[in-house]
């Protein structure tokens, strides 16, 4: 994503709008595809020397900070990596250690400084195995300037690709942990993202998110849970009015809130909802309304609003599959597929109609003679939300409804009253067959048209 620094934006009285480029205009394609030649030309060329060449670069009519956006972008899908025979560390001790030792430090240079210096720096080249140069180039090679750069997207420098594993002595890598990243990054993929990164930004600082979607549920609403955005979702029209039931639904409303302490934590969760963006230009047809701080108005506790829907022209890098929303998911499945049981663990799609809301359960469980149940996980949430959470779940009221949650949130058995006998209470992690047990015990013909009391 762009910094805030490299947000560009229309301000008005009451609502803000990231500045989107066209794409299709020839000044952004020729700047992009120079800055990725210029990314591919510095496979192993240090760090500095690419930051030097892109602050270089001068593009007729396009204005700076679009160059150092797209460029950022770039970093992110970038790997950089310390590169000396030795970990400079320890040459950076011997070459001190020597010179002190054999040469201290006095307050007027004499004609034979040079020849010293080059005595210090071969004594601990021989010392370390290395070469002179080596020694001399690898003293400061873990400074950021340094670094080398190493894979660019999918590419590898040819100078350190399967190289030994003890010529790398530290690495960094971009921004980008995406298991969705590019093969080939071209200038489409960059102006494209370059857009999404400048509606990305302007939800650093938001307060409340409004989604509705009318298509792709699943996959939106388990990015929702994936950037732990803690949420409300709501059965709505064609026209996005909220209905009574999910009966007469076309598609679903999600308000997208903080916690008591929102202000002062507004960036942190803010980011969480810029994560989350990207998924919703996986519908068809969307709207996203944002309330965001005014930090430059001077007035305390003031917002804008943003807005964007799937006429935006935004596209999107993530999965359509959707993601583990945690990884006490994660860990839960892979554990199953361990397992010799006939049960089987899906992901769930049902929405559980809860009259003027809904609530989308993380898993079904099911065996293959037809029986169900239906698995929410219940992991760490502020006080407030769990609250709301477990409501929900007294609200669904299902007799196939089976529930896990963490010792260390601040509830107990009470708190599910008439369903306790269906919770499972975990540290760190899940058992399988602990759940498998509650599974045999509570599941239903999921044939039937209803399981509620």
């Amino acid at each position: 994503m762009l910094t805030a620094d490299l947000a560009r934006s229309r301000t008005d009285e009451n609502s803000i709008t990231p500045l989107l480029i066209d794409t299709d205009e020839q000044q952004y394609r020729e700047t992009a595809a120079e800055l990725i030649q210029i990314f591919e030309e510095h496979l192993g060329e240090s760090r500095g020397e690419l930051e030097d060449t892109i602050d270089q670069l001068t593009v007729s009519d396009t204005d700076y900070k679009i160059v150092q956006g797209l460029a950022k972008l770039l970093k992110d899908e970038c790997e950089f990596e310390t590169v000396a025979p030795v970990d400079p560390r320890e040459i950076r001790q011997e070459l001190f250690e020597v010179a002190n030792r054999n040469h201290p430090i006095v307050r007027q240079p004499t004609l034979g400084e040079d020849t010293q210096s080059v005595w210090i720096y071969s004594t601990v080249a021989d010392r370390l195995g290395i070469s002179l140069e080596e020694c001399y180039r690898g003293m400061y090679a873990d400074l950021e300037e340094n670094k080398r750069l190493v894979r660019f997207g999918h590419r590898v420098s040819d100078k350190y690709e399967g190289a030994d594993e003890s010529s790398t002595t530290t690495r960094l890598t971009g921004d980008s942990e995406e298991s969705y990243a590019e093969d080939t990054i071209t200038v489409d993929w960059l102006l494209t993202r370059y857009n999404l990164a400048l509606a990305q930004a302007e939800l650093y600082d938001a307060t409340e998110m409004r989604i509705r979607v009318w298509d792709s549920f699943a996959t939106v609403f388990s990015y929702v849970k994936l950037f732990g955005l803690m949420h409300r979702i709501y059965p709505i029209d064609s026209d996005g009015n909220r209905v009574p039931s999910t009966d007469v639904a076309d598609g679903y409303e999600a308000i997208l809130d903080g916690a008591a302490s929102l202000f002062s934590k507004s960036r942190k969760y803010g980011i969480r909802m810029a994560n989350f963006l990207p998924a919703l230009p996986l519908c068809d047809r969307w709207k996203m309304e944002a309330d965001i701080l005014d930090d430059e108005s001077g007035s305390a506790g003031r917002t804008l609003s943003f807005e964007l829907d799937s006429s935006s022209g935004l596209s999107s890098h993530y999965s359509a599959q959707g993601e583990f929303d945690s990884d006490v998911e994660r860990t839960l499945a892979q554990k199953w597929e361990r397992m010799n049981t006939d049960w089987k663990l899906v992901r769930e799609d049902d929405v559980l109609d809860l009259g003027a809301e809904v609530m989308l359960p993380d898993f079904a469980i099911e065996h293959p003679d037809g029986r169900r149940v239906v698995f929410e996980i219940v992991g760490f949430w502020t006080p407030e939300y769990l609250d709301k959470k477990l409501a929900k779940i007294r609200d669904a009221d299902r007799d196939n409804l089976i529930v896990a949650v963490s010792e260390r949130l601040d509830c107990s058995s009470d708190d599910f009253e008439g369903m306790d006998d269906r919770v499972l209470w975990f540290k760190s992690g899940i058992h399988v067959y602990d759940v498998v047990e509650l599974a045999e015990e509570y599941a239903v013909d999921g044939r039937a048209p209803d399981h509620r009391h």
